[in-house]
């Protein structure tokens, strides 16, 4: 056979050898990139700048500031949003986190007019590549020249310093602490020129949860339950819903014009913002720990699993709630300055009048001890409060007033009659009802300021078998062609030889 006929059918064979030896080893084919990581809840936690807090408040300004979309406050002057919500590219460390809540500063009142009104919310972290970062958020601020109140959302305040800290390859929960941040042109317009761009505003922390990210469901049809030729599936009966929903039931309770027995609930109480403020601020240098089912929803705790009945037509409500806050501080060693736990609340609305109670354990700075059960620590009025909706008896906020023994309580603290954190609650009288969620804090942050994962260096040892198998198979290829290749041009053709 020919020479070049020869190679022609060398190469075919090598080919043939070379796709068959791979499809052995196995080489997979290129995988579709995974999906990237949600963030899913977390807490950013910033004092602004402590002087304009102190300016705010101060006797020159007077004014204040109030926290909504269930902000909290952490220390007395620092400021906690909560529910994060955003992306993340562990290859890039790429990250945006947008948090809830806001705050809303006024001050120096005339005619009945704040001219300083200042509120920012929905504060957002997003990192912009060589270790920096932006806080933007939703601003509104009325001018000091003009009176016009502007509303701008994402105004990118201040300029943050993530130099040193790696993102990439973070898992779990991803933790920035003391993030020194700096204002922008933009956010010294929306302090009214109070300070200059550039200016340092106060370190912030945050903490946001990363999760992976939901697959997205396969759809499939929905298979015919009826059998060909065969009797029509039963619909649902009228008579036992009105409403014709196949999807509702029944509503328990008031519907059926009896009282309503109730299984499940929740109230939701900060106890008083400035009572928190200071246990865990300078001075008593404490903290709350939670258990039994309670939970902290960052501007109020929640105690859970209510319990009791309700008598729509008067209006009577009995509520019996677990969980147990225990506050600590002034601490010295094992033992606390002050140590009070309250437990067990329980809600009871009769004659119009609304009352709280709780089990009492310990004490405040220089007062005695006390364990008492079901003591009154406040009232509030429920009258045009107390609603059903959506399965839920519920009331929102309802203005409270400490009592007598709740100021006994709280070692004389607080004047009888002081305004207490406003008062929430909602009971399932529909078991299948949906009770409010609590705002989102992530989990627990993370022992070490960032992550600080680099890539995975290139190794040898990574190499694929199969990507192993085709390299030696084309370093053969190529040496039998080499080889072939020589041989022909130690015989040149002859006369023969075909061209």
């Amino acid at each position: 056979m020919p020479l070049t006929g020869r190679l022609r059918r060398l190469a075919a064979h090598l080919v043939a050898a070379l796709a068959a030896l791979l499809t052995v080893a196995g080489l997979p084919a290129p995988a579709a990139a995974a999906p990237q990581p949600v963030v899913s809840g977390g807490r950013l936690d910033w004092g602004i700048k402590q002087s304009f807090l102190t300016y705010v408040t101060g006797p020159i300004a007077k004014g204040g500031w109030s926290l909504t979309g269930g902000a909290a406050t952490v220390g007395g002057s620092t400021f906690r949003f909560h529910s994060a919500t955003g992306g993340y590219d562990p290859a890039t460390g790429a990250l945006t986190a947008s948090f809830q809540g806001g705050v809303r500063f006024t001050g120096h009142r005339e005619n009945g007019t704040d001219a300083l009104d200042l509120a920012i919310g929905r504060l957002t972290l997003t990192t912009t590549g060589a270790g920096r970062a932006t806080l933007s958020a939703d601003v509104t601020s009325r001018s000091r020249e003009t009176g016009k109140v502007t509303a701008t959302p994402q105004t990118p305040l201040a300029d943050l310093s993530l130099a040193g800290t790696d993102l990439r390859a973070a898992s779990g929960t991803l933790t920035l602490t003391n993030v020194p941040a700096t204002l922008t042109d933009a956010g010294a317009q929306a302090f009214g020129h109070f300070y200059t761009a550039g200016t340092a505003l106060d370190p912030l922390t945050l903490s946001v949860t990363l999760k992976a990210a939901e697959a997205e469901p396969t759809r499939t049809p929905a298979p015919d339950r009826t059998p060909s030729g065969g009797p029509a599936t039963p619909g649902p009966d009228p008579t036992a819903n009105p409403t014709g929903d196949p999807t509702a039931t029944p509503a328990p309770g008031p519907t059926t014009g009896g009282p309503a027995a109730f299984a499940d609930g929740a109230l939701d109480w900060g106890i008083r913002r400035t009572f928190r403020d200071y246990v865990t601020g300078a001075v008593a240098k404490g903290r709350w720990q939670l258990a039994d089912g309670a939970a902290d929803g960052g501007a109020y705790f929640r105690w859970t699993t209510g319990k009791g009945g309700y008598d729509p037509a008067t209006g009577a409500l009995d509520a019996a709630f677990t969980g147990s806050v225990r506050f600590t501080g002034h601490t010295t060693g094992d033992t606390h300055g002050l140590d009070l736990t309250l437990a067990a609340p329980r809600i009871t609305i009769a004659d119009g009048q609304g009352r709280l109670t709780a089990d009492v354990h310990g004490h405040l700075p220089g007062a005695a001890a006390q364990q008492q059960t079901a003591v009154e620590l406040a009232r509030f009025d429920p009258a045009g409060a107390v609603k059903t909706e959506g399965g839920l008896l519920r009331a929102v906020e309802l203005p409270l007033r400490l009592t007598e023994s709740g100021a006994r309580v709280f070692g004389s603290l607080y004047p009888v009659g002081t305004e207490m954190d406003p008062l929430s609650f909602a009971l399932a009288l529909d078991p299948a009802a949906a009770l409010p969620p609590l705002p989102d804090l992530g989990s627990a942050p993370a022992a070490t300021p960032a992550p600080q994962a680099a890539p995975a260096a290139a190794s040898s040892r990574g190499v694929p078998v199969a990507a192993a198998v085709a390299g030696a198979l084309l370093l053969a290829a190529l040496a039998l062609g080499g080889g072939l290749l020589a041989v022909r041009r130690r015989r040149r053709p002859g006369p023969s030889d075909p061209s």
